[in-house]
């Protein structure tokens, strides 16, 4: 089972990082629509990490 759902979440994040890339190439709307949220996802993701460490970008 838990396989199952670390593939699904592998084959979403591979996805998304495929629209990114196409969409930077200008890919149709929809690419762009998924770029934007795989690169907001991104930043929510990073973000508690960031207030750790006083927020320096070494």
């Amino acid at each position: 089972m838990i396989l199952i759902l670390l593939s699904a979440v592998l084959l979403l994040v591979v996805g998304g990082c495929v629209c990114v890339v196409w969409a930077t190439r200008g890919g149709p709307r929809w690419t762009r629509a998924v770029a934007k949220g795989t690169l907001l996802a991104g930043e929510l993701v990073r973000a508690p990490r960031r207030g750790k460490d006083g927020g320096s970008d070494d």
